[in-house]
């Protein structure tokens, strides 16, 4: 899968019901080359603009499954960190 495809998939968190918005980015460990984060744009921003400052980071080993049109993680909404 590439980016571009995996940019186009809502994240829905599965212990709220509730989406967190397409992913804009990912984190990555350099020396492994494996994906860390889905970063996510936080509350009020569209494509990085207009808006809060902050951005979801949704630690990769949160992702429960992908499927076609959305990504489900499993995150506590409230510990969901913020850069």
């Amino acid at each position: 899968m590439r980016l571009c495809e995996l940019r186009q998939k809502e994240i829905i968190n599965i212990r709220t019901c509730r989406s967190l918005g397409c992913p804009i980015d990912l984190e990555f460990d350099e020396r492994s080359g494996k994906i860390t984060a889905l970063i996510v744009p936080g509350p009020g921003r569209f494509c990085c603009f207009w808006g809060r400052e902050s951005e979801f980071i949704i630690p990769w080993s949160s992702v429960r499954q992908i499927g076609g049109d959305i990504i489900l993680v499993e995150l506590p909404e409230e510990k969901c960190p913020h850069r």
